[in-house]
């Protein structure tokens, strides 16, 4: 497959094979989030946003799996790096019991392992005062490390704030700090003391008012921790003001209280910088990562973690070594090969090409992003639904989020040229919702 001339094509979605696979899946599989029938077939051609299904059909995925697979599939220069890679079983280890090398010493080893990485990450967050690394399996898992530790670094933890769309998981410490979609926690036990706000200057507003010495009902010094997201992923993409993030660091370093930003789909390059928050006049406390980094990160300075043993720990924690090593080499190409910069430049590019589309539909209300992570709002949900699986026949993978937004999220390699492409499916799509797009004067 030649990335610079490969296209979409789409027979039917799904096809005979891909049927098969889906059906026999669903047979032992538990009822989950599955978006649509599309089936990634492992043994054909793949290249950075293209793949290919068991019927042959070709797509253009601009979900990069939700973030978690930033230099698309089949990156030349990854694949080179661990093709040397004689693989061992286990695979992954206890990694509180003992630890890991990857040959020779640390300084000589050819190839990055655990240690590596919690080395790459503390240099990544250097600038926010950040020393110390725990690593885990996911993001869920990551979220919920970073409050164990704000939990255990407050003298009184009663109480925990987050905001009105957040998604921060789905084990059930993280769900009680999700408000995005009620189905996540209804019927599950919640953590006690949770209290939100709305995700604008109005909700901070009233922030202040709770914690307010004198007249409110939120006592600061019980509050363990804030959590926000520097861009609310599955709340609708939402980009906060300069003014918005200057204010929650204020109430925070007013109030002491320790700000967990959660950069799981938000960072390690996608925005244009290695975190959101970088964007913005915010000091956080604590940086979650996963996705991207292909294993969960818990990121803060030695004097927030706990200095007692057995208060963190983890069956797979810091020992996963083959996601490890690629989590690490991912950091490292991000920034050998500028990926940063054409986060940002290609996110600019598509953002004004979709502002061009958005002014001939009028499904079409708001089109918003920073760097490569881009949503595309419409008037309601139920034409959302339909752009979505139109651009899919044509060979586009997006994914919804919000009430009815579409969110686009190509690897961070991404080319004008697929760009264009998914813009003129996006346009095919868009004509296919009838009645809601014309061409204005």
């Amino acid at each position: 497959m030649d990335r610079d001339s490969v296209e979409p094509s789409v027979t039917s979605l799904p096809g005979p094979k891909a049927t098969e696979w889906v059906e026999y899946h669903q047979e032992t599989a538990a009822t989950s989030t599955y978006v649509y029938e599309f089936v990634w077939d492992i043994t054909k051609d793949a290249i950075g946003p293209f793949c290919t299904d068991p019927d042959g059909n070709v797509l253009l995925d601009f979900t990069s799996h939700v973030a978690a697979a930033p230099l698309g599939y089949n990156n030349p220069e990854l694949k080179a790096r661990l093709d040397g890679l004689d693989l061992v079983d286990p695979m992954k280890i206890a990694g509180q019991d003992f630890y890991v090398s990857t040959g020779g010493t640390p300084e000589t080893t050819s190839l990055p392992g655990p240690s590596h990485l919690m080395d790459l990450l503390t240099d990544a967050t250097d600038h926010y005062g950040m020393d110390t690394v725990f690593l885990s399996n996911s993001g869920a898992e990551a979220v919920e490390n970073a409050i164990k530790i704000c939990y255990d670094h407050c003298e009184t933890p009663k109480y925990g704030i987050t905001f009105e769309g957040a998604f921060h998981g789905r084990t059930l410490g993280a769900l009680s700090l999700n408000r995005s979609k009620s189905v996540h926690r209804r019927k599950f036990p919640e953590i006690s003391g949770i209290h939100d706000a709305p995700y604008s200057m109005a909700g901070l507003e009233g922030l202040r008012e709770k914690l307010d010495a004198k007249h409110g009902h939120l006592p600061a010094e019980q509050v363990a921790f804030l959590i926000l997201e520097p861009v609310q992923g599955e709340g609708g993409y939402r980009v906060p003001s300069e003014e918005f993030m200057r204010e929650v660091q204020a109430i925070c370093s007013e109030h002491d209280i320790p700000v967990i930003a959660d950069e799981i789909q938000s960072g390690v390059g996608r925005t244009g910088e290695m975190w959101a928050s970088d964007h913005y006049d915010l000091e956080p406390d604590v940086i979650t990562s996963a996705k991207a980094l292909r294993v969960g990160a818990t990121v803060s300075n030695d004097d927030l973690f706990p200095d007692t043993e057995a208060r963190l720990s983890s069956t797979w924690g810091a020992g996963d070594i083959l996601a490890s090593i690629q989590g690490a080499l991912t950091l490292e190409l991000i920034e050998e090969q500028n990926l940063m910069s054409n986060a940002t430049e290609k996110g600019t590019y598509l953002r004004d090409r979709l502002d061009t589309l958005a002014g001939r539909a009028d499904c079409v209300t708001d089109v918003r992003g920073l760097g490569l992570m881009t949503a595309i709002e419409f008037d309601t949900k139920e034409h959302r639904d339909e752009a979505l699986k139109a651009a899919l026949g044509e060979g586009l993978l997006t994914l919804g989020c919000g009430k009815r937004s579409l969110r686009l999220l190509p690897p961070l390699d991404v080319t004008e040229r697929e760009l264009d492409l998914a813009i003129d499916i996006l346009e095919t799509a868009l004509d296919s919702v009838v009645g809601v797009t014309q061409t204005h004067a």
